[in-house]
């Protein structure tokens, strides 16, 4: 239902950009969010993304990252600026997502490895 994609290898100081696209049979989208697994530690979550537009971002995120989302894609965004070798992990997307009226799911996508060399 979520498809990750845009990971790979950047030096510190450079940018990537990632991508996730939910599809099948979908209602509505409401939030959206970016989570990361950095080696030897739990998940966290990096920054998150409401159907309107409002956004929250780690303290780890905050004026580096940037979510965005394109609701007629049913896609989210996070562009990653000024990356440091901390940055190194496995990224996630998750969607809360409706298939009806009533029900809301969550998902995850299956995470993009993004790799940032000193």
């Amino acid at each position: 239902q979520l498809q990750a994609s845009g990971g790979g290898l950047a030096q510190a100081g450079g940018s990537l950009t990632l991508s996730c696209a939910a599809s099948g049979d979908i209602y509505r989208v409401n939030s959206m969010a970016w989570y990361r697994q950095r080696p030897g530690s739990v998940c966290e979550l990096v920054a998150t993304i409401t159907s309107a537009g409002t956004t929250y971002y780690a303290d780890s995120a905050e004026d580096r990252f940037t979510i965005s989302r394109d609701n007629a894609k049913k896609s989210v965004y996070l562009q990653m600026d000024s990356l440091k070798p901390g940055d190194t992990a496995v990224y996630y997307c998750k969607a809360d997502i409706m298939h009806s009226k009533n029900y809301e799911f969550e998902y995850w996508g299956q995470g993009t490895l993004v790799t940032v060399s000193s």
